[in-house]
């Protein structure tokens, strides 16, 4: 689904697609000069052939939006986010702390005193959090 967009639609990044039920899908986007209703109207079209087995959301990422790779997380350091993990990583699957690096296979969070590596490809949800000041 994320390729058929970014094949179609190179400047739209698909942050995240959630099976939000059994019948429909949310796609969460990023573009440049940022999402607005035609943009989103457009990767619905783009996204046409899903239609006949789902109802499909297209939404910007809002201010907690999803992280899901490398990149995302790069552009997190020195923010708040909170990860959850499919499988436990240092005894825990729940992480909500600070983005202190984004290496080749995983993110540095640091909770507290403590910081831990956690591997993208155990990643299930991460989002940023926004902090208010």
């Amino acid at each position: 689904m994320a390729d058929t967009v970014q094949d179609r639609l190179p400047d739209v990044d698909v942050l995240a697609v959630e099976l939000m039920g059994p019948e429909r899908l949310c796609v969460y986007i990023d573009h440049p000069n940022g999402v607005d209703h035609a943009l989103c109207e457009s990767v619905t079209k783009t996204l046409r052939g899903y239609l006949d087995r789902y109802s499909l959301e297209v939404s910007s990422p809002g201010f907690e939006r999803p992280l899901r790779t490398r990149d995302h997380f790069e552009d997190a350091v020195g923010r708040t986010v909170t990860v959850r993990t499919a499988v436990e990583v240092s005894g825990r699957k729940r992480f909500r702390g600070e983005v202190v690096e984004a290496g080749e296979e995983a993110a540095t969070i640091e909770v507290g005193d403590e910081r831990f590596g956690v591997p993208y490809d155990a990643i299930v949800r991460g989002n940023l959090i926004e902090e208010r000041r």
